[in-house]
């Protein structure tokens, strides 16, 4: 929330506010009644106080119509779909070239007008490897927050209304998602700048944020995955309690790229199956041996290996938006990220084979009374809800937290390292294979991905 606009009583007598969103225009200004305003006292205080100074101000208002939306409306395009006879489909989101690149800290004053284009062009990972003079400390230029875009997400099933937050959530405000609004980032140890994804130190715990700009919905690239694993890196030796991974944008991951796939498994299948194969073992594993505990929010849909990861994490907390599927088999690939060894475990054999074969998709209300995750929040209070939890537990003693993940987690480990090793090196063999490529092509040739 930015400010308080004006306030009106409704039908029945109670107040609603006019909201003015941080980040976005008057066009954006929704109303809301009073009980959805029980963290922004202070808003609602200095709106009463200015127009009990100046009376005249309550005849300055002005009514607000909905407006349609505008080729300019930057909202009305998060994502596009279309209906063809296999099921509904979503269209790529076209990212535009100067998007505000994430690695570099020092120039607030763009950050601050990266609506205008003031915009940091982005740079090639790999041009970076041997930097060696960027500061230890890590700087976050908090001027331009995040802002929600979860409620543009696709939901699947009917959604139960939970009970509004009843307690004061200080300090929140800045904690929200969305793929319009990014703020720049100065990494530290890594000694390289992240493009596709966004990472804070906060108080107590490392907050990495999936925001990819060169792939579409948060996919997976080996670049991208990479750069997770260097994130999570650095998290296992800085001072943090815990890790926070979440997404920008209104979905958390849609797993593989599979237009990068096709691409690349083109040119030089036995190499690139190699190289691809590789990539996602060393990307699971670097989720299976992270010592810390690690807490996933997941604001939208979680797709293939992006919710494969869900397992080998230690908390998970979902928006009633989000859901889950796992389709490998559908679109002519084996399981990933121990998902053939973890989903049996927690969802049972039957419910699992029906994800990894047929592709059955889980509600978040589904995916929670089923153990995949652990709580299901609100939209519209999602954010300030995973924080809020997120800050309890950093409070708590380092040592316990990791201790007990250890306790819990490592008769596990082995196990876990070994079937991702299977897995991969199944993967592997399928795209090395000339009859296992032309299935994956025959599948993808008309699509992006199917949800």
């Amino acid at each position: 929330v930015e400010r308080i606009v004006d306030k009106r009583k409704n039908k029945k007598g109670k107040w609603e506010y006019l909201i003015r969103w941080k980040g976005y225009g008057s066009n954006e200004d929704t109303w809301e009644p009073e009980h959805h305003l029980l963290h922004c006292e202070e808003f609602i205080d200095e709106f009463n106080g200015l127009h009990r100074m100046n009376p005249s101000l309550q005849k300055q208002k002005r009514g607000y119509a909905a407006k349609p939306a505008s080729a300019n409306d930057r909202a009305a395009k998060t994502v596009t779909y279309r209906t063809t006879p296999s099921g509904l489909q979503i269209m790529p989101l076209k990212k535009p070239h100067n998007g505000l690149q994430n690695g570099d800290g020092g120039h607030e004053k763009d950050s601050r007008h990266f609506g205008n284009g003031s915009q940091q062009q982005n740079m090639d990972l790999n041009d970076h490897e041997g930097e060696q003079n960027l500061p230890s400390m890590l700087e976050v230029n908090n001027d331009s927050p995040v802002v929600n875009g979860i409620g543009s997400s696709l939901a699947n099933g009917s959604l139960n209304l939970h009970s509004t937050v009843k307690r004061k959530l200080d300090g929140e405000k800045d904690y929200v998602f969305d793929k319009r609004l990014r703020y720049s980032v100065r990494q530290n140890e890594s000694n390289c700048r992240f493009r596709d994804i966004v990472v804070r130190k906060e108080d107590g715990f490392t907050h990495i944020l999936l925001s990819s700009q060169t792939s579409d919905n948060n996919a997976l690239t080996p670049e991208i995955m990479k750069e997770v694993r260097r994130a999570l890196c650095n998290a296992s030796a800085d001072d943090s309690k815990l890790l926070l991974l979440s997404a920008v944008g209104s979905v958390f991951c849609s797993g593989l790229d599979y237009s990068y796939l096709i691409g690349r498994l083109s040119n030089d299948r036995r190499k690139e199956s190699t190289r691809i194969a590789e990539a996602i073992r060393d990307f699971v594993k670097a989720f299976i041996q992270f010592k810390k505990p690690i807490v996933v929010a997941i604001n939208g849909p979680a797709l293939g290996l992006g919710a494969s990861i869900l397992p080998l994490c230690d908390i998970v907390w979902a928006s009633e938006k989000a859901w889950f599927q796992t389709p490998y088999a559908t679109i002519r690939l084996t399981p990933a990220g121990c998902s053939s060894y973890t989903f049996p475990q927690i969802l049972g054999v039957a419910l699992a084979n029906e994800m990894l074969f047929c592709g059955r998709k889980l509600t978040a209300q589904e995916a929670c009374s089923r153990g995949l995750v652990s709580q299901v929040f609100w939209p519209t209070t999602f954010s300030q809800e995973v924080m809020l939890r997120v800050k309890e537990m950093a409070s708590c003693s380092a040592v316990v937290l990791e201790e007990s993940k250890c306790l819990v987690r490592s008769f596990l480990k082995s196990g876990l390292e070994d079937v991702n090793e299977k897995e991969c090196q199944m993967l592997k063999q399928l795209w090395s294979s000339s009859k296992g490529l032309d299935s994956l092509f025959s599948y993808l040739q008309d699509k992006i991905y199917e949800v």
